[in-house]
C-alpha cells in the first residue's frame, strides 16, 4: 500500500480556508472574535 503525499502548509491552509468559507457557523464565531479582539485594542 502506497503512503499517501505529506501536503504542503500552503495545501492545508488552502483547504481549511475552503471549508471554512463553507461553514458559516464557524465564521461567524471567527468575525466575533476578532471583532472582540478589535474592541479590546481600542480600549
Amino acid at each position: 500500500m502506497r503512503k499517501p503525499r505529506k501536503r504542503t502548509f500552503q495545501e492545508l491552509v488552502s483547504e481549511n480556508k475552503l471549508q471554512l468559507l463553507k461553514d458559516r457557523d464557524a465564521m461567524e464565531r471567527i468575525e466575533q472574535r476578532l471583532e472582540e479582539k478589535r474592541l479590546g485594542k481600542a480600549e
